[in-house]
């Protein structure tokens, strides 16, 4: 039985990670022959907010991406901020002057998104695309 493509890197909780996050999903999509976008858009507010608001010093975060059968494109971004969970974006509506349009563009963009806690101290946010046929 063969395994679905992942993809599993871990990136310094920087600003310039984030970046390299961006910048590898962009090639391991376009080696896997997947659209890149929004995924490419989806993986780079994620990867920014592992570095803004899950960043703790001397730790890193990582990007996995897998593709699961039959058709979904699975974007996680694991950091060590576990007890800092994203708020759903219509719920912090209000505070979008003080946390941005990060994860309302996620949701907009997203078929689902996410967030799974653990191991403690980390958790995992999530999104994910349907491919179609």
């Amino acid at each position: 039985m063969p395994t679905e493509p992942c993809f599993s890197v871990p990136l310094s909780a920087t600003r310039r990670g984030a970046r390299l996050a961006r910048l590898l999903a962009t090639e391991q999509l376009r080696r896997w022959g997947l659209p890149l976008d929004p995924a490419r858009l989806i993986v780079a507010e994620l990867a920014a907010n592992a570095a803004v608001h899950g960043r703790v010093p001397g730790r890193s975060f990582r990007l996995t991406l897998t593709v699961v059968p039959p058709a979904t494109l699975r974007i996680e971004v694991t950091d060590t901020r576990g007890e800092r969970l994203p708020e759903r974006a219509r719920a912090a509506s209000e505070l979008l002057h003080e946390s941005g349009y990060g994860l309302l563009l996620v949701e907009e963009l997203a078929d689902r998104w996410g967030v799974r806690g653990g191991p403690m101290p980390a958790k995992t946010v999530w999104a994910e695309l349907d491919l179609g046929s």
